[in-house]
């Protein structure tokens, strides 16, 4: 076995460790640290994320995953000419303002992060402006917004709104999820893209961004 599958088949396991020395073995065997990244590391998150789409793994699994992934991209940061690992564009994400759920938002932000995008994690209870401030600072091209609760998910319609506000709509793609959220929904209050879990969040991201 490659030792690229190998990281790939440990990082699943959430065996972060061996993938940290493996990563840097495949360094020092003189493999570039962009093709351990891809072929590797990103490899392993992706057949996770599609795991997670499946109900073949749950939310343990995909976190200690994730933990393995970042241990392997310490090795390879430094290595990594800037941009290089952050390519495929950068998402501004957060929880709805009065929503205090976190854990769909960080499992997004993984599989985000999984599938090569920059993340501006934004936390829970985020206002509108703040969404729109963010993407006008960090240059985002996608919003993504989750709400757990029928009553906070309206705030999803403001910030639409605030886009449309501040000039920025034909800019920026809005996503939206979270348990109540439904795409009728995300089409009535004029958002881009419904996502129904975590994983296919980090798909239609990755289709907005191109």
């Amino acid at each position: 076995m490659s030792i690229l599958n190998e990281i790939s088949e440990l990082l699943q396991k959430g065996k972060a460790n061996v993938v940290k020395e493996l990563c840097q073995k495949a360094i020092d065997e003189g493999l570039d640290a962009k093709t351990v990244l891809n072929d590797g590391l990103m490899h392993g998150m992706g057949i996770i994320g599609e795991k997670f789409k499946k109900n073949e793994v749950y939310v343990p699994e995909v976190l200690i995953a994730a933990r393995a992934m970042n241990t392997g991209i310490e090795i390879l940061k430094p290595l990594l000419a800037e941009g290089e690992y952050i390519s495929k564009g950068k998402v501004v994400l957060g929880t709805v303002k009065g929503d205090l759920h976190d854990i769909g938002k960080n499992l997004v932000k993984i599989m985000l992060e999984g599938k090569g995008m920059e993340v501006v994690d934004l936390g829970i209870d985020v206002p509108a402006e703040k969404f729109i401030e963010s993407v006008k600072t960090e240059g985002a091209k996608v919003i993504a917004c989750s709400a757990l609760l029928t009553t906070t998910m309206t705030e999803m319609e403001n910030i639409v709104k605030a886009a449309e506000e501040a000039g920025l709509r034909d800019q920026v793609k809005i996503m939206v999820g979270g348990a109540p959220v439904t795409d009728s929904y995300c089409k009535s209050i004029g958002a881009d893209t419904y996502a129904p879990d975590a994983a296919s969040a980090a798909d239609a991201a990755l289709e907005l961004l191109a």
